[in-house]
């Protein structure tokens, strides 16, 4: 790839965005986190490189539906097509993750005044939300760089801007410095605060709902965490990340404008978000709707869903089941 297509490309990374969530106490915690994110990551990555391509468009697009990209996409790149960005995903995915649940075990036995997770369920759905949310700071912070090489990858189509994740971070380097990797984390802070808050507020709040339901029709008379099936986790986490993503989905969606401008990809994957295109979220926000409507705001918002619901439920319950294994050890 010529230097001078690598330069022009840099001068898109002006104001990137991102965001995610929090982590666990202890060594263990962290590991128990990082495997089960790292296992819904590879699952799900098809669908976050074809929501990428859909959230960062301006204007027409070359993909209007699921099935059309994944067609597009499968003849023009293949099958490793789906997997493109796969692999700072995955670097991205397991220090994220690892920070996220060990930060929100760590506040919530603050909160609770207990380090057992079954008191931590007891705890206010405000309680949740703050946890969820100073949870999700701490991860974004900790996983920001691997956040922006992944969006940039996704999304520059074909031909390539930047052959592969070196390249790109080259590039970055060189031209802005370390700075350059965290443009428009401020933004993305903004998009995470009520994404991990809905996330995990709503999904203690939806296990404190089955726990009630499972004593009401057990006629029992304590709630406890072990009359949760695995199904039940399931369900639960699937609710909680479809409602977050709901949501904040337009947050994602100024945000990953962010994170493209001025990348230098084919007009034929949609028009091209020029470098310094908006001055700040809410300018964003309001030439995205006087441009495109309101339904600007959820492009993308199908396979958004699709991907992030079931990697919320196979995280929550991987987590449930590896932390509970972990303790039983340790104890």
């Amino acid at each position: 790839m010529e230097e001078s297509g690598q330069l022009k490309t840099l001068i898109s990374l002006q104001n990137p965005l991102l965001a995610r969530n929090f982590p666990v106490s202890g060594e263990r915690n962290q590991h128990r986190w990082t495997i089960s994110r790292t296992t819904a990551q590879v699952q799900l990555e098809p669908t976050t490189s074809f929501a990428l391509l859909r959230k960062n468009i301006c204007g027409t697009s070359k993909y209007t539906g699921m099935v059309q990209a994944s067609k597009d996409i499968f003849r023009e790149e293949g099958l490793l097509g789906f997997w493109r960005g796969n692999v700072p995903a995955l670097l991205m995915v397991m220090p994220y993750t690892a920070i996220q649940f060990a930060v929100l075990h760590k506040v919530k036995t603050f909160a609770s005044g207990s380090s057992k997770s079954e008191d931590h369920i007891h705890l206010s759905p405000y309680l949740s939300f703050i946890s969820g949310a100073l949870a999700g700071c701490a991860a974004t912070i900790g996983s920001y760089p691997f956040d922006l090489l992944r969006t940039i990858l996704a999304s520059q189509g074909e031909p390539k801007i930047y052959p592969n994740m070196r390249s790109a971070f080259v590039d970055i380097m060189t031209s802005r410095g370390l700075r350059g990797l965290y443009a428009g984390l401020s933004p993305t802070l903004v998009e995470i605060i009520p994404y991990a808050g809905l996330q995990f507020g709503t999904y203690d709040t939806f296990k404190r709902w089955t726990m009630a339901w499972n004593a009401r029709w057990s006629m029992g008379s304590t709630l406890n965490e072990e009359s949760l099936s695995s199904f039940q986790l399931f369900v639960c986490g699937l609710a909680a990340g479809s409602c977050a993503k709901a949501v904040c989905h337009p947050l994602d969606v100024v945000k990953k404008r962010f994170q493209i401008e001025g990348l230098q990809r084919h007009p034929r994957y949609g028009a091209r978000v020029d470098a310094h295109a908006y001055r700040s979220m809410h300018d964003a926000l309001r030439r995205i709707t006087q441009k495109e409507g309101w339904a600007g705001l959820y492009k993308g918002i199908v396979p958004s869903i699709v991907k992030a619901a079931p990697a919320g439920a196979v995280t929550f319950v991987a987590y449930e089941y590896t932390s509970d294994w972990v303790e039983s050890i340790f104890s």
